[in-house]
């Protein structure tokens, strides 16, 4: 299985940060420090914060138009560039721009309140996989449609992958969040095109 960068939630949610960042400094922290290290952000995050990123990546991924827009992130070829994140968060819709903001806004509020939470990224993989397992299961072509070129089919298997990730424990769900968005910020600092599969 492709690895999978649902970093979009989290970088998406990115160009609104120094408004945040603005606020945040009104309630006694430092947010910049807290951002200029997103790992140690995904890691102090709660698991219910975590999630909530996921949340608004499913959401907006029940929307046509949204759908069409983040499915665009999974093509081989995409740019996976700050700038190339930015394009698409401004051509989401108001709804989904809103969730991400929320979903951010409370990530970094509880970040900065939290010590570092447990996390396992072999654990995190295994989940991964036991969700494309029953994405597989479950759906016709899963795996021919997230493997081959055809963007619908890949981006209706990406659906497909959201889909039994959703039904899975909170916890899972959040450690699959936590994985993902670390190999997302891997790609950024390496300057990469496209991730490696």
């Amino acid at each position: 299985m492709p690895r999978i960068t649902l970093t979009l939630a989290l970088l998406l949610a990115l160009p609104a940060a120094p408004t945040f960042a603005q606020d945040l400094g009104d309630w006694g922290f430092d947010p910049g420090a807290l951002m200029a290290d997103g790992r140690e952000l995904l890691l102090r995050a709660p698991d219910a914060s975590v999630d909530g990123l996921f949340q608004a990546v499913h959401e907006s991924a029940r929307s046509p138009q949204d759908s069409r827009t983040l499915c665009a992130l999974f093509d081989p070829d995409a740019e996976r560039s700050l700038d190339g994140y930015n394009r698409i968060a401004s051509q989401l819709s108001d709804e989904s721009r809103l969730r991400f903001a929320n979903a951010a806004t409370d990530i970094f509020i509880t970040a900065a309140q939290s010590p570092r939470q447990p996390y396992d990224a072999k654990l995190a993989t295994h989940a991964l996989k036991a969700a494309g397992v029953r994405a597989a299961l479950l759906n016709d072509g899963f795996v021919a449609g997230l493997n081959g070129a055809d963007h619908d089919a890949r981006c209706r298997s990406v659906g497909w992958l959201m889909d039994a990730m959703q039904s899975r424990p909170l916890a899972e769900r959040a450690s699959v969040m936590r994985l993902l968005l670390s190999q997302g910020l891997d790609y950024l600092a390496l300057g990469s095109a496209a991730p490696p599969r």
